[in-house]
């Protein structure tokens, strides 16, 4: 099963910075381990919280990464990410991640930006049902061309009613935007979208 992760570091006041110098590198030659041994998929740096939003924007001495996670079950979880070393100044977020069925399962990128993308599906009262096969038909095959291109990476179903997850990679913010009006689902659709920028021990950098 596969997991996405927000892991918010917090170091405490007064800690000399050769110590948070070796945490980050015994972190960083853990994330190589868990990366071999299959647990580790993906390592991302997201931007900042606005300040409007309940997580405020990261104070110093903060940073803030996601992590796409593989384990057998929670509990398995609970013990790769307990192995890390930046855990005793850290706090993590869980999301369990189910299989799509229109998910690619494709590497990451070469070029380009990656993005996170969140889908939550309201169709509207008295739609025939038909119209919504049809659609979701024409999702699919929509969903296979981006792939198909390159942009489209993962798909996932999250947690709640008609929500999922989107990897994609683009040129620019514009550029997956029209990507995104493009898909038939699109008027029924509201979106949440995360720009990523890329981590120092992200497996897709170190195991090549």
């Amino acid at each position: 099963m596969e997991y996405l992760v927000t892991m918010t570091t917090h170091v405490p006041d007064g800690t000399p910075e050769q110590a948070v110098d070796d945490v980050r590198a015994r972190e960083a030659a853990r994330s190589r381990e868990l990366a071999a041994a299959g647990h580790l998929r993906r390592l991302w740096r997201p931007p900042p919280r606005p300040k409007a939003q309940a997580n405020p924007t990261l104070q110093p001495g903060e940073w803030r990464s996601l992590g796409l996670f593989a384990a057998a079950d929670a509990g398995q979880l609970e013990q790769v990410l307990a192995s890390m070393p930046l855990r005793v100044w850290r706090t993590d977020e869980v999301t369990p991640l189910a299989p799509h069925p229109n998910d690619p399962a494709l590497p990451p990128g070469n070029t380009g930006t990656e993005f996170l993308t969140t889908f939550t599906i309201a169709v509207p009262e008295g739609t025939p049902a038909r119209t919504v096969d049809d659609t979701e038909a024409r999702e699919a095959r929509r969903a296979k061309e981006l792939a198909g291109q390159g942009h489209l990476l993962r798909l996932w179903r999250l947690p709640g009613p008609s929500r999922a997850l989107g990897l994609w990679n683009a040129g620019s913010p514009a550029e997956l935007q029209a990507m995104l009006r493009s898909l038939p689902l699109d008027p029924w659709m509201t979106v949440e979208t995360t720009p990523l920028s890329r981590h120092p021990s992200d497996p897709a950098t170190i195991i090549a």
